[in-house]
């Protein structure tokens, strides 16, 4: 295990938020960074890729992040958040940099999916850590704070893929990402404490607890439902945010627009996502998660229909914009409900297993998505089909049981 740093605790509690949005922010790098480069990839005609063949690779790194949620997330509430978020930084930005060196698309794919192993526990250990050291009361504001890092990542990747692929090739993109952790670990290592409330679990509970009792505990005391509920709405929102994350570029290329367009309306639909978070996370406190979280998937399922209908310019960006507003804060809100409504021993076994059945809706996404392109109907039914998807998401949180799932901190 990492060794803690001499400070106690308290005196490290300041640093929890800003290094886990860190930490979350270059995961929202590998959200987008596929997508942004899978263009230049097929028209350069990459290792002969096309999009079905561009399909599996991404399904590969999905899988592995599937994973490394549901390992790493069961692993946390036995080894604690600290050691499991550093190991899970340090795997997933070595691995990501090695994809710039990828020589053929079997090899690329194989390193996409060890590099989603240490991606798919980062989120779900982050939010356990921070709702943690979050105020009662104030945990929806404090998850969807460091989630607007994931989509700033994701911004940024957007910003980078139109800087840096026409000058300096997409290899670049790969190097650009896994460089950050060479700062953002030595200060982890440093300044990252261990979360209190699984230091006082562990202290009461020594040599009872393990990964299978944690795993069954989300089905004990009247969980059973709202696990299921959690794991189905987390299906459908990241199979929203990955589907739409990977081929939105290409979809908008599709239906006639230049890939600069293209690619700023994905940075669009980040900027969207960061609103919305801020907004849900203020509702989300106010005691009103569970009608927030569905009124977010509808919506967002409303305005994704709207993005088949041609519009002008301004107002493609708008709907883009309103979109990513309620469609990724949706999901964001499920992990907020999930950390909001197991206690501290399984809390982040019960985000590791949302996230981790919820990447399997990120594999779906992606499949989704190169499907109906490699049928060419892509434009308009794919955003019927997404919006379809947000409204099962808004129909699982309506079925989240009652009162268990809406526990305090």
């Amino acid at each position: 295990m990492v060794a803690a740093n001499e400070a106690g605790p308290a005196a490290r509690a300041g640093w929890v938020v800003p290094l886990c949005w860190c930490a979350v922010l270059l995961d929202g790098f590998d959200l987008v960074v596929l997508g942004s480069v899978l263009p230049v990839l097929l028209d350069q005609h990459v290792w002969g890729l096309t999009p079905a063949t561009a399909s599996v690779a991404s399904t590969l790194g999905l899988v592995g992040m599937a994973i490394g949620a549901l390992a790493i997330g069961t692993l946390t509430d036995v080894v604690g958040r600290r050691a499991a978020l550093i190991f899970s930084v340090i795997s997933f930005s070595l691995l990501t940099t090695l994809c710039a060196v990828a020589p053929s698309v079997l090899v690329f794919s194989v390193l996409r999916f060890l590099a989603g192993l240490g991606l798919g526990g980062c989120v779900p250990i982050a939010i356990a850590l921070v709702t943690e050291y979050s105020r009662p009361g104030r945990n929806g504001a404090a998850t969807t704070t460091i989630m607007t890092g994931y989509h700033v990542g994701a911004i940024l990747t957007a910003v980078l893929g139109i800087a840096v692929l026409p000058s300096l090739g997409w290899p670049w993109m790969f190097l650009l990402g896994g460089g950050p952790a060479l700062v953002l670990v030595p200060l982890m290592i440093r300044y990252l404490p261990e979360s209190r409330q699984f230091e006082a679990v562990d202290a009461e509970n020594a040599g009872l607890r393990g990964g299978l009792s944690a795993v069954r505990g989300l089905f004990r005391d009247g969980f059973a439902r709202s696990t299921l509920a959690f794991w189905v709405s987390s299906f459908m929102g990241l199979m929203l945010v990955y589907g739409l994350n990977t081929w939105l570029p290409e979809i908008m290329r599709v239906a006639g627009y230049p890939l600069g367009t293209a690619l700023g309306l994905l940075l669009t639909l980040n900027l969207g996502a960061i609103a919305g978070l801020l907004l849900s996370g203020v509702l989300a406190d106010r005691g009103r998660i569970r009608q927030v979280a569905i009124g977010w998937f509808i919506t967002g399922a409303l305005f994704l229909a709207v993005l088949s209908i041609r519009l002008p310019e301004v107002g493609v960006y708008a709907a883009v914009f309103v979109a990513g507003c309620f469609v990724f804060s949706a999901q964001v809100l499920v992990y907020t409900y999930v950390g909001r409504s197991y206690p501290a021993p399984n809390r982040a076994t019960g985000l590791g297993w949302s996230a981790g059945v919820g990447r399997l809706g990120a594999v779906c996404g992606p499949l989704l998505g190169g499907a109906l392109l490699t049928a060419g109907i892509a434009y308009p039914w794919g955003f019927y089909a997404f919006a379809v998807v947000g409204v099962f998401g808004a129909i699982a949180i309506a079925l989240v049981g009652r009162p268990e799932a809406e526990r305090s901190t």
